[in-house]
C-alpha cells in the first residue's frame, strides 16, 4: 500500500511537467498527425456509392456501417444548414439505374472539392439515402466533378445526392413557401396550371414538369428572403443554367443550389390594372389569419403580429378600393376587423374606411368581413347571410350605392369556400385524385349555395377563395 502512495506521489508531481511535455508534443509533431492522416486514408472504401444508393428508392445496404470514397460537392454544414455535406463518386459505375452521390450527415471540417473516405451506417431519412450516424470522415487529397447534365421530366431516384445542371429554361410557377421556408418551384415549358384549369394539363404530367428548389437552409422565415435582390421573384421569371444537388426530404425532391440561381424578369408586373370601366373599385383580399388574439391560427408574437398588420395595411393602401371583402379574419366579434380598419385608418386618412358588422359569422376560427369607404359607397338595407348548414363560414351579403349621387344598386357577396386539406375527409369528400384535392363535393355545394343565394339579387359580384 505504502509503495503504491509513493508511485502515485511521484506521478502527481511530476504531473504538470509531464502535460507540458505531451501538449508540446502534440503542437510540434504535424509529421506524426500526416502519418495518422495518411494511415486513416490508407484504410480504402468497403462500398461504392452507387452500391449504398441501389436502384429503388431504399439503399439495399440499410442499417449497415460502411465506407465510401467521393469527392465534396456541396458544404452545408452550417448550423442553421442541412448540418452535413453531399459527396459524389468522381468514377461513376457506368449504371444509369444508380445514383453516384450521397449526403454524410456530419459537421467535419471539410470544403467543396476534398476527396473524403467516410465511414458511417447507411440509413434513409425523410426518403433520403445518407450516412448517419458517421465515425470517420477523412480528408485524403482534392477532386472535381463536373456537374451531370439534366432535363425536366427526368427520373429523381437516380440522380439523388448528385450534382446537376439543367441548362433549360426553368420557369417560377410557385412562390408560397419562399418566404416562410426558402423554396420556389419551377417547371420546364412555362408555368403550370391546376389540371382542372383550362389551360392545365393532368396532375401526372405537371409533376414531371416541376422542381422544388431549396436554399439547404432550416431556418422559418428568414431575415433575406431568396430571390429577392433586386426585386422580388415574380411568378412567369425564369433561369437556365440551374446548379445544385439533388436532395429530399418531407414528401419531395430538392434541388440544392450550389450556385447561385438569377431570374430573368420575364413576366414583369403591369404597371396598373387594366382599366375594366365602371366608377366603384371593388376587391377582393385574403388576410391569411389576421387574429387579434396571439398564438392562434395567426402571429405567434406581438412582433410578429405587427409585421403582418403593417404588410395588410400596405396592401389594401395600395389597393385603395372602395368595397374590400376580406377572408380569413379572427371570428372574434368585430375586435379583429376593427384594428385592421383602425391602422388602415392611420394610413389614409380618419374615417376613410368603414366595415359591415356580419350577421351571422358562423362558429369557425375565422370569419369573412366587408369593409367599405362611406365617402365612395353606402350600404342599402342590412346585410344578410344564409344559414345552409354546407357552410362553416357563413357568406356575408351586402347591397351598395354610390354615396353621392345615388344611381344603380350592386350587390358583395364574400364568402369563403372549405379549404383542400384533407382533415376529417369522407366518403365523397376525399381526394379523388383529379387536382381537386380534398373536399371537392363539399366545395360544389357551397357554390350552389351561393348561386343560389345571388339569383335574384342586383348586379350581384360574388369574392370567393
Amino acid at each position: 500500500m505504502r509503495r503504491t502512495a509513493a508511485v502515485l506521489a511521484t506521478a502527481l508531481s511530476a504531473g504538470l511537467a509531464v502535460g507540458v511535455h505531451a501538449a508540446q508534443a502534440a503542437q510540434a509533431s504535424p509529421a506524426s498527425q500526416a502519418s495518422r492522416a495518411e494511415r486513416a486514408c490508407g484504410t480504402p472504401a468497403t462500398h461504392e456509392i452507387a452500391q449504398v444508393q441501389g436502384s429503388g428508392s431504399a439503399s439495399p445496404l440499410n442499417g449497415q456501417t460502411v465506407r465510401v470514397e467521393g469527392v465534396v460537392t456541396a458544404d452545408f454544414q452550417g448550423a442553421d444548414q442541412l448540418k452535413g455535406f453531399f459527396i459524389q463518386d468522381p468514377t461513376p459505375d457506368k449504371d444509369p439505374s444508380t445514383s453516384d452521390g450521397l449526403f454524410v450527415y456530419s459537421t467535419k471540417d471539410v470544403a467543396v472539392g476534398d476527396r473524403v473516405l467516410a465511414t458511417g451506417k447507411a440509413v434513409e431519412y425523410n426518403g433520403l439515402t445518407e450516412l448517419s450516424p458517421v465515425t470517420a470522415v477523412d480528408v485524403c487529397g482534392r477532386g472535381r466533378v463536373t456537374p451531370t447534365r439534366a432535363k425536366l421530366p427526368y427520373d429523381p431516384e437516380r440522380y439523388e445526392g448528385m450534382l446537376l445542371r439543367f441548362g433549360q429554361r426553368l420557369t417560377a410557377t410557385e412562390t408560397y413557401q419562399l418566404g416562410r421556408y426558402g423554396e420556389v418551384t419551377v417547371s420546364a415549358g412555362g408555368r403550370l396550371f391546376q389540371p382542372t384549369d383550362a389551360h392545365g394539363s393532368d396532375q401526372a404530367e405537371n409533376d414531371r414538369r416541376r422542381l422544388l428548389v431549396d436554399d439547404a437552409s432550416t431556418v422559418q422565415n428568414p431575415a433575406k428572403i431568396p430571390y429577392t435582390d433586386p426585386r422580388v421573384l415574380r411568378i412567369g421569371d425564369s433561369t437556365t443554367g440551374l446548379t445544385g444537388v439533388l436532395s429530399e426530404g418531407f414528401g419531395s425532391y430538392r434541388l440544392q443550389p450550389t450556385r447561385a440561381a438569377h431570374f430573368a424578369r420575364t413576366n414583369p408586373r403591369p404597371a396598373k390594372p387594366e382599366n375594366v370601366g365602371g366608377d366603384v373599385r371593388v376587391a377582393s383580399f385574403n388576410t391569411l389569419n389576421w387574429f387579434t388574439t396571439l398564438d392562434e391560427r395567426g402571429a405567434d408574437t406581438a412582433a410578429e403580429q405587427e409585421r403582418q398588420l403593417a404588410k395588410l395595411v400596405a396592401a389594401l393602401k395600395g389597393l385603395d378600393a372602395d368595397v374590400v371583402g376580406l377572408m380569413e379574419v379572427e371570428n372574434n366579434g368585430d375586435t379583429a376587423v376593427k384594428a385592421l380598419v383602425d391602422r388602415l385608418n392611420a394610413a389614409v386618412g380618419a374615417g376613410t374606411y368603414s366595415w359591415v358588422r356580419h350577421p351571422n359569422p358562423g362558429t369557425d376560427e375565422i370569419h369573412v368581413a366587408l369593409i367599405y369607404k362611406p365617402a365612395r359607397v353606402r350600404p342599402v338595407g342590412a346585410a344578410r347571410s344564409s344559414g345552409e348548414p354546407v357552410f362553416e363560414r357563413p357568406p356575408l351579403v351586402q347591397a351598395f350605392q354610390r354615396a353621392r349621387g345615388g344611381g344603380a344598386t350592386f350587390t358583395t357577396i364574400v364568402n369563403h369556400f372549405k379549404s383542400k386539406g384533407c382533415t376529417g375527409a369522407t366518403g365523397p369528400d376525399k381526394d379523388q385524385g383529379d387536382g381537386q384535392s380534398c373536399f371537392n363535393a363539399r366545395r360544389v355545394s357551397q357554390a350552389k349555395a351561393i348561386a343560389a343565394l345571388a339569383a335574384g339579387e342586383e348586379n350581384p359580384s360574388s369574392w370567393a377563395t
